[in-house]
């Protein structure tokens, strides 16, 4: 007897994919959430990439869209402007580049603009966890979480 997954065992997939989620979420210091908005960023890129190339148009709108979403919502979002730092003000900068490089990467099909957003938010992630290695970082992400 094989095993066809239905409607349901994928709606119960996603129920306890969800819950994983919502758990890291709860779980997580204020470090480890920017992480998961990169990873999470990151991974919608990769599923649009690889829907753009099978001409899965809707579903490559979508998974855009997503992706802007995370990074409109979630990571410019959480920058500290009241710090008065000027990083805050260039990453808001390159948040929007890559929201508007999204936006043309779906609009014109273009792999090559999907594929340089990747590489900015993996060179940001990188940037990130090197950030957590610095004791002074984790023992304060820690007090406030």
């Amino acid at each position: 007897m094989s095993f066809a997954p239905t409607s349901r065992s994928h709606s119960a997939a996603q129920s306890y994919a969800k819950v994983g989620v919502e758990t890291g979420v709860a779980a997580a210091d204020s470090h480890r959430l920017i992480l998961m908005l990169f990873d999470g960023a990151l991974l919608a890129v990769a599923k649009a990439g690889s829907a753009m190339e099978q001409k899965r148009i809707a579903e490559k709108g979508q998974i855009i869209s997503h992706a802007i979403d995370i990074i409109a919502n979630g990571l410019k979002a959480s920058l500290n402007f009241a710090a008065g730092d000027e990083l805050a003000n260039r990453l808001a900068a390159l948040y929007d580049y890559m929201c508007n490089r999204l936006l043309y990467a779906n609009l014109k099909n273009d792999a090559a603009a999907l594929n340089e957003v990747g590489r900015l938010l993996a060179e940001l992630r990188s940037a990130w966890v090197e950030i957590a290695q610095d004791p002074a970082v984790a023992s304060a992400s820690k007090a406030a979480a």
